[in-house]
């Protein structure tokens, strides 16, 4: 049954916002928000024939607010507005940021503090309902005045122009989708074109996605290190819950400890070594793992709390307040949210990087312990998995590269009028490469790990990393003769997808 999201309530929740991007909810705006919406929109008409000027109603925008429209102009004015900002390049967005992107503008329409008319609102809610998704261009947004390229891109779909694809992701002429859909093209009216643009939308969906995603990707790093654990003759001792949170309260290590402790527990393996091992601890990837992985988490944890702060919130310039004043405000710079994409880009580097090391050492002959070098199956004739980590490794450094932050830059625009920018939808656009590519380097030392484990018989896994690897080898081979890697590294990927994640990662 398709899931159906009610807006004008309540915020939305993240999960919401990805089963309307990810899993095409179909989406109903409340008799309330409707309801708001008419009330804000008669403050702004009974504004737009008074002789002030209104900034966004009857006024120019950005640098030419000082201008002041006439009201034959202002239906030109808005449709100006739109045209000239759907200015995007570069390569073509995903589709499910552009619905996430669509959504939560149309969360912030349905508020009743941006003065649009309800079947603005309307007409968005139908466009992703049937399925239709704008064309939206990588480049063009800086993260401030809103994702202005990117939802310009939107609200031309919305006047019958631009360009979009259908429920099949086929290109098609615009005014035929909507038409098929039943869906009459908008002209805008006063103060309608600025509200669709000025929102940071297209960062927060990302960060959203990205949340759910990174909250995957750690529960999968820490069944790969507990298997990392395993196959390199560690020890479970160092996971015991009495060394975390009573000693260090982090919440993400604790759950990272608990994970790794759990799926170590009852392992043949682990037991082998147990009396015998002259090994006073184990390396820093190996012990420290869920120091690592649990810090992720908690840094996961401050960014979703962004997330909801946003999804709360109203972003608009100007907005309608319940007095029906109509104010100008800073609320649609994007610093809080580009900071945490940032934040998140620096914890999926490291989690990327210590997830190598620990693949490293598993090819290391000097250090995994017995097993043969790179788990070669006759070494010198087969090279195992040698390239596999190097491909790993060109990942980690993509990664690192990825992890430098973007809301530290800003480049003036608009005639030095938006004079600070946020850069936050760059942030996004980056962490969403480092999440797919640390998707990747999770895969590959499941593969390393997995191998390690099967070389180690008679002596078997215990039974979560036991189930684990059958689990894995369905649709991958284990150890043997060197074969053809790219596709075993894509199937492992595409495990680590189905088992840990909410979406295929297309990024």
């Amino acid at each position: 049954m398709t899931q159906t999201v009610i807006l004008g309530t309540n915020p939305p929740s993240i999960d919401e916002v990805i089963a309307v991007a990810r899993g095409n909810a179909q989406i109903q705006i409340s008799p309330q928000a409707l309801e708001a919406m008419a009330v804000s929109r008669a403050f702004v008409d009974k504004l737009a024939h008074q002789e002030t000027p209104v900034y966004g109603i009857s006024t120019g925008f950005g640098a030419l607010a000082t201008r002041h429209i006439p009201q034959e102009s202002r239906v030109l004015l808005q449709k100006s507005l739109i045209r000239s900002h759907a200015a995007g390049s570069g390569n073509e967005v995903e589709r499910e940021v552009v619905r996430a992107t669509m959504f939560l503008r149309l969360k912030t329409l349905t508020s009743g503090r941006t003065g649009v008319r309800p079947e603005v609102a309307q007409t968005y809610a139908a466009i992703l309902n049937a399925g239709i998704t704008p064309v939206v261009y990588e480049f063009g947004s800086l993260g401030c005045s809103g994702d202005l390229a990117p939802l310009a891109h939107c609200a031309l779909v919305a006047m019958g122009e631009g360009e979009a694809r259908n429920a099949d992701g086929d290109l098609g002429d615009v005014a035929s989708l909507l038409s098929a859909a039943g869906i009459s093209p908008l002209e805008l009216r006063e103060k309608e074109g600025l509200a669709l643009i000025n929102g940071t939308d297209g960062m927060l969906g990302m960060l959203i996605m990205a949340i759910a995603d990174l909250e995957g990707l750690c529960d999968a790093a820490d069944l790969g290190a507990a298997m990392s654990v395993e196959a390199l003759m560690g020890t479970d001792q160092v996971f015991r819950p009495e060394l975390h949170q009573p000693l260090r309260p982090h919440v993400g290590q604790a759950v990272s400890a608990a994970n790794m402790f759990a799926a170590l527990a009852g392992s043949p393996i682990i037991e082998s070594h147990k009396l015998d091992d002259d090994r006073v601890q184990d390396a820093y990837s190996l012990r420290c793992a869920p120091q690592v992985t649990g810090a992720v988490r908690d840094t996961i944890a401050h960014a979703k709390n962004v997330a909801h702060n946003e999804l709360a919130a109203c972003i608009d310039n100007p907005v309608i307040l319940p007095t029906g004043e109509v104010t100008s405000n800073g609320n649609f710079h994007g610093a809080p949210v580009a900071y945490v994409l940032d934040f998140l880009a620096i914890a999926t580097a490291d989690l990327g990087s210590i997830c190598e090391r620990r693949t490293d050492r598993l090819l290391d002959k000097n250090r995994n312990h017995g097993l043969p070098p790179f788990l070669a199956h006759d070494p010198g004739v087969d090279s195992g998995l040698m390239i596999a980590q190097y491909t790993q490794a060109g990942l980690v450094s993509e990664c690192k590269r990825l992890a430098v932050p973007a809301s530290v830059d800003s480049i003036p625009s608009s005639a030095m009028q938006e004079d600070h920018v946020s850069m936050g939808w760059h942030a996004g656009r980056k962490l969403r490469s480092a999440i797919s590519h640390l998707t990747t380097i999770i895969a590959i030392e499941f593969m390393a790990a997995g191998r390690g484990l099967e070389l180690r018989a008679p002596l078997l896994p215990g039974p979560v990393t036991q189930k684990l690897l059958h689990e894995l080898r369905r649709t991958t081979t284990g150890a043997g003769p060197d074969q053809f890697l790219a596709p075993e590294i894509q199937a492992t990927r595409e495990f680590i997808m189905s088992r840990f994640l909410t979406s295929t990662l297309n990024y």
